[in-house]
């Protein structure tokens, strides 16, 4: 019985050993990683006062919210579109009636006219976003059921807005890639441009110029 009491206590001794050997083993580190990388450190979240401001700054219209006001009115749309950079232009009219909405956030325009022989209707909004700081621009027709949308940035040189946009080709279903470029020519005069690109090659394929009545 001592034998057998003795035997075992020698085992436990042996397993605690090998125990504190494999613990030992397995927290030293290797010597390939003796170079410690640097773990990201974590931003420290914005306390509640910060948080209601930048808020407060997002929701708040400014200067840029005052250019599409400016534009509220009636205006008379004389259309141009080809079809292809080598195309005859085609003509088209359209009175577009602008009104600004949600507070004075966003522009709202109704385009009302003929579109190859046919009654011609679409509404787009553009709004100012404080955040991102861009324009960005949505339009739909009677025409199709698809959307357009695009992001762009005012460029104080030029007095214009260049857009960057998508939407579906109903030939080949997938999305297409599109230019505009939105001019404020003066105080009663719009012109926007629009350029799509076909057979990699880009080409004007609408030009808008709008005057207020």
């Amino acid at each position: 019985m001592k034998k057998l009491t003795a035997t075992l206590a020698i085992i436990t001794l042996c397993f605690i050993s090998c125990k504190k050997e494999v613990k030992v083993e397995s927290t030293t580190p290797a010597a390939t990683d003796s170079v410690k990388t640097e773990e990201p450190v974590a931003e420290a979240p914005l306390d509640s006062a910060a948080q209601m401001k930048a808020w407060q700054e997002y929701a708040t219209p400014g200067d840029l919210h005052k250019m599409l006001a400016d534009e509220v009115g009636t205006w008379n749309c004389d259309m141009t579109f080809w079809s292809d950079a080598n195309a005859k232009p085609e003509k088209e009219t359209s009175v577009a009636e602008i009104k600004m909405i949600l507070g004075g956030r966003f522009q709202e325009a109704t385009y009302k006219g003929t579109m190859m022989g046919q009654p011609f209707e679409g509404k787009g909004t553009v709004g100012y976003n404080n955040a991102s700081k861009e324009y960005i621009s949505t339009f739909i027709d009677n025409m199709g059921t698809g959307m357009m949308t695009s992001r762009g940035k005012y460029n104080e040189s030029t007095k214009s807005i260049e857009y960057f946009g998508e939407m579906a080709d109903p030939v080949t279903a997938k999305n297409t890639k599109y230019r505009e470029v939105y001019t404020i020519v003066d105080a009663k005069t719009r012109k926007m441009e629009m350029y799509d690109t076909k057979n990699g090659t880009e080409y004007k394929s609408m030009e808008i110029v709008m005057t207020k009545k």
